[in-house]
């Protein structure tokens, strides 16, 4: 099958494969990686360095002829004393040869057909740079312009460290003219008589270079290393019929990239402005009929994962505006809730349980994001707590193997407490924890770092554990509450964007007084129950909605490697 046909005649499964990309995080602007696409940029230059992309032409000079030559070449200008004389490298093994090659190519190692620069490089630090023209390359690509420069001449540069070296990754890139070039990147002179600059950049890249990397700490690709690299070298005429079909065909890919992320964009425009019509709903009557409508379509819209999740927080949305399910106007009053939870905390207040609170501030109009249904009442979250604190600093002088459990910030994740390694403390008599003790039905928010306003409902009963000092402690008087409150302060739209509004900065941050005065909408309890039950059963629609989705996914990724491996067979 001819390498275009391999893509015409497969653009849905390309465009289709896609998967969550593993570092999505907070400001991330795509959360899907085009894995077809990828899958089919690796296959085109896996073919193109096997000689299987273009037709082989016998009238070609063998690789083998043109190498003989250079190696004279070189012999002379050593005797000539025009060149040193470089060590030999060792033969190339028939274990190191990954692949067998068509007639007329020949394996060489890249030390034999280049030479290394990197003598001459020199790196400059930040403040020492001076503004200009002339590109300064790392082990990536261009860093930062400056004033002057070292090289002038068509080279490829390598990444040493800092850099990806697997399959696929940008580890290798030509430059040409005036450049200067740190010590995070080789710079390579290739025997323009016998490899294409671009022809060795597409090798680089077709290859996982991961076998050469030394060190663990700080991965590197050593010169030694480097130079050690075996390479399929076919003749010069077939390196420039190589690399312009190469260059088509990632032309081709580029234009399907483009149309697969218009697409996928434009899909979420959709579903974020149909969702927008649920939670526009005048009440819950008016959302039942706008359900209705968007739930005929359930199958072609929530077809990514990122629909899937705009579709559970629009759901939370809803929970939280009293939209989500009929109002029960025979419900108790959420200020029936709220005198109770009141009189309790003055009781525990006298009682010494509990310490007296500074008055919180009144809340006025224009901090209420919107209006509430007739018996919910907006309230401030301290209003609700016997007890909001953060841990104690130092206590990582107190790590141990055993003792009482230690929760860090690292362990809320995706809402939920998660434990992937436990951390312990054991802590002298003298130190002070009872204040920062948790309790079954506590709340834990984290209160620093990238990962802050993420909040869990502790619904374990552990023997003995604290909280560290990037993690809030917030403890309601009616742990009943805290579910409700959860979906608020999940909600993207609702209290997670109040703190997040708040913690911005160059170090991102809560503080408590941040925590006690985050507004609350509080509902009449019997109605949180009701609440709580349809946004169960909904996410769970949502999680199946997911799981069918990622089988979905597996198939055509399981498809786009079946046509990767046919074409190499």
């Amino acid at each position: 099958m001819k390498i275009e046909n391999l893509i015409t005649d497969h653009l849905d499964l390309w465009s289709a494969a896609v998967r969550p990309k593993s570092s999505a995080g907070r400001g991330t602007s795509s959360k899907l990686e085009l894995t077809g696409i990828k899958k089919l940029r690796e296959l085109i230059l896996e073919l193109a360095v096997r000689g299987k992309l273009v037709p082989q032409d016998p009238s070609d000079e063998p690789a083998s002829v043109l190498l003989e030559r250079i190696a004279a070449e070189r012999v002379r200008l050593v005797k000539e004393k025009k060149i040193k004389k470089s060590k030999a490298l060792p033969e190339i093994g028939e274990e190191e040869k990954p692949f067998e090659l068509p007639e007329g190519w020949e394996w060489k190692r890249l030390g034999d057909i280049v030479e290394v620069l990197d003598s001459m490089r020199r790196p400059i630090t930040k403040h020492a740079r001076s503004n200009g023209t002339y590109p300064y390359y790392g082990a990536s690509g261009i860093v930062d312009y400056i004033d002057d420069f070292i090289f002038d001449e068509p080279l490829v540069l390598v990444g040493e460290d800092g850099a990806k070296w697997g399959k696929g990754e940008r580890t290798a890139f030509s430059i040409d003219g005036k450049s200067w070039v740190n010590n995070h990147a080789h710079v390579i002179r290739p025997e323009k008589a016998v490899i294409v600059d671009e022809y060795l950049v597409y090798f680089l890249t077709a290859c996982d270079l991961n076998k050469f990397i030394t060190g663990i700490t700080v991965p590197k690709l050593n010169q030694a290393r480097l130079v050690s690299i075996p390479l399929a070298i076919p003749s010069i005429e077939e390196q420039h019929r190589i690399v312009a079909k190469v260059d088509e065909l990632m032309a081709l890919c580029d234009q399907l990239e483009q149309r697969s992320e218009s697409q996928l964009a434009a899909h979420q425009t959709l579903v974020e402005t149909l969702l927008a019509t649920l939670t526009d709903s005048a009440d819950a009557n008016e959302l039942a009929q706008n359900w209705a409508l968007l739930s005929t379509h359930f199958d072609t819209l929530f077809t990514t994962e990122a629909s899937i999740d705009a579709l559970k927080q629009t759901i939370l949305q809803l929970a939280v505006m009293g939209k989500l399910v009929p109002q029960d106007p025979s419900d108790e009053p959420a200020s029936a809730l709220l005198e109770r939870i009141t009189a309790e905390k003055a009781q525990l207040v006298k009682e010494k349980k509990i310490k007296k609170e500074k008055p919180l501030p009144a809340i006025s109009e224009d901090e209420k994001p919107f209006e509430l249904p007739q018996g919910w009442a907006w309230v401030r979250l301290g209003t609700l707590c016997g007890l909001i604190t953060s841990g104690s600093r130092g206590w990582n002088q107190y790590y141990s193997d055993v003792g009482s459990i230690f929760i860090r910030s690292q362990d809320i994740k995706f809402d939920s407490l998660l434990f992937d390694d436990r951390a312990y403390v054991n802590l002298p008599n003298r130190t002070e924890g009872t204040r920062t003790r948790v309790e079954f039905g506590d709340m834990l928010m984290t209160i620093t770092g990238a990962n802050v306003a993420k909040v869990a409902i502790v619904s374990e009963c552990f023997d003995d554990a604290y909280v560290s000092q990037h993690v809030a402690l917030i403890r309601l008087i009616d742990n009943s509450l805290n579910k409700f409150i959860h979906v608020w302060l999940t909600c993207n739209g609702g209290g997670r964007k109040l703190l997040l509004d708040l913690s911005y900065g160059a170090k991102p941050g809560l503080n408590l007084n941040n925590i006690n005065e985050v507004l609350v909408p509080l509902a009449p309890q019997d109605m949180q129950e009701t609440i709580l039950e349809r946004v169960n059963e909904l996410m769970t629609l949502c999680d199946r909605l997911k799981s069918r989705l990622a089988t979905s996914l597996q198939t055509q990724l399981a498809l786009a490697e079946s046509l990767v491996e046919g074409a190499l067979a």
